[in-house]
């Protein structure tokens, strides 16, 4: 009973975020344990914190999600950020390397990539998200520079992994490569 609900929620959200999610079904059909850790792990670690700090946490997901992978991992993030009603085009600047026209998505998306580096800039952009936000924002944006990167790298370890792809943003595609 626990794999036929696991697998039905994989489905809807398969058909919800037009993503392949044949990863879940791997894991669920070899261990229903190991599924629902799996299901569990967005309720463990996907703070968002306060709704005005979303485009930092939209930035953030973005950037550590293209630091394990740029295929369909990082195109799920663009297509939930886009449904809960962010905009293509700073993820699309920031994808392009022009985080710093990306306005508080930027942000986001450089203080994830500095965090994860540990680029000492990341003190300064913590500062800035905080003056901005609020500490929750940093916590939630701390959240999403370190897991994102974790369904990519689990996709992998299953032999489930994608090569860089084009990614598309609203209407427009664009070829992206690794950034970090």
């Amino acid at each position: 009973m626990i794999r036929w609900f696991l697998a039905r929620q994989a489905r809807a959200f398969g058909k919800r975020y037009d993503y392949d999610t044949a990863y879940m079904h791997d894991v669920i059909s070899t261990s229903s344990r190991a599924g629902m850790r799996m299901a569990a792990f967005p309720y463990a670690t996907g703070f968002r914190g306060p709704p005005a700090a979303g485009e930092v946490m939209a930035g953030a997901m973005l950037a550590s999600t293209l630091d394990g992978d740029c295929g369909p991992c990082a195109q799920l993030v663009v297509n939930m950020v886009t449904q809960a009603g962010g905009n293509p085009a700073q993820l699309q600047l920031c994808a392009e390397g022009r985080d710093a026209e990306a306005g508080y998505v930027g942000l986001g998306f450089r203080f994830a990539k500095a965090a994860i580096s540990g680029d000492p800039v990341a003190d300064e952009l913590r500062d800035e998200i905080e003056a901005g936000f609020g500490r929750e924002a940093v916590v939630a944006a701390s959240f999403a520079a370190a897991t994102g990167r974790w369904y990519p790298v689990f996709k992998r370890g299953l032999g489930h992994g994608m090569t860089c792809t084009r990614l598309q943003f609203g209407d427009v595609p664009v070829e992206v490569s690794k950034v970090s």
